[in-house]
C-alpha cells in the first residue's frame, strides 16, 4: 500500500464494518448495489484518512481496510476486485482505476495495483490551481517534489501525493491551458501555472 503520512486522529469505522455480511457481496441486486456504494464510500474515506493514493490489492486484503480481525471476517480477493471494478465504472463514479501492468489491458490480475480516487485527477487539478492562486505562485516554476513534499504544501491534501498521480493531475491542468510542465535533464520536473 502506498501511503505518505499517517493521520494523527483515529479513523472512525462505519457501523456496517461491524456487520459480518458486509464482508460478502450479496447476490440480490438492490442489496448488492447498496453494499457497493457503502464499500466505495468506506474505501474512499479510509484511504483519505490514511493518505493512501494507490494500493496493491493483494497486500491490502490483510489490512483493516478489508479485514475486520474482531469479527474474523475478511473480504475475498474476488469480492475486493468486484468492488474496485464497480468503483472504476461510471456507475461507481470512476473512483478507482486499475493500473496497467503491461501484461493485459487494464490489468485486474491477482494483487494488481489500483488507484483509489478519493479525489479524481481533475479534482486534484482544481485543488492545485486553487493552491497556486491562494499562495501567489502563478508564473513561478515549481518542482514536482516541492509541490508534494515542500513546506508550502505540507498542510494541503495533496501533500505527500504519489508522483504519478500528481503528473496525471497536472496533465489535466496542461490540457486546460492552466499549466506547462518542464523537464530539466535529469534534475527533476517542474511546472508553471498561468
Amino acid at each position: 500500500m502506498a501511503t505518505s503520512t499517517e493521520t494523527t486522529t483515529a479513523f472512525q469505522f462505519p457501523p456496517h464494518y461491524s456487520f459480518p455480511p458486509f464482508f460478502t457481496l450479496q447476490p440480490v441486486a438492490t442489496t448488492r448495489s447498496s453494499q457497493l456504494q457503502s464499500w466505495s464510500a468506506f474505501i474512499q474515506s479510509y484511504c483519505r484518512a490514511h493518505r493512501i493514493f494507490s494500493l496493491s490489492l493483494i497486500d491490502a486484503l490483510a489490512t483493516p481496510l478489508f479485514h475486520n480481525t474482531t469479527l474474523s471476517r475478511q473480504l475475498s480477493l474476488r469480492d475486493a476486485k468486484a468492488i474496485l471494478a464497480w468503483m472504476a465504472s461510471p456507475e461507481g463514479g470512476q473512483r478507482a482505476e486499475f493500473v496497467n501492468s503491461g501484461s493485459k489491458k487494464k490489468d485486474e490480475g491477482e494483487g494488481g495495483r489500483v488507484w483509489v480516487y478519493w479525489r479524481r485527477p481533475e479534482e486534484w487539478a482544481q485543488q492545485l490551481e486553487e493552491w497556486v492562486d491562494r499562495t501567489g505562485q502563478k508564473g513561478v516554476v515549481l518542482t514536482l517534489y516541492e509541490i508534494v513534499e515542500g513546506e508550502a504544501s505540507a498542510r494541503e491534501e495533496f501533500g505527500g501525493m504519489d508522483m504519478e498521480l500528481l503528473r496525471m493531475s497536472l496533465g489535466v491542468c496542461v490540457k486546460k491551458g492552466k499549466a506547462q510542465i518542464f523537464s530539466s535533464g535529469g534534475e527533476g520536473e517542474g511546472v508553471k501555472f498561468f
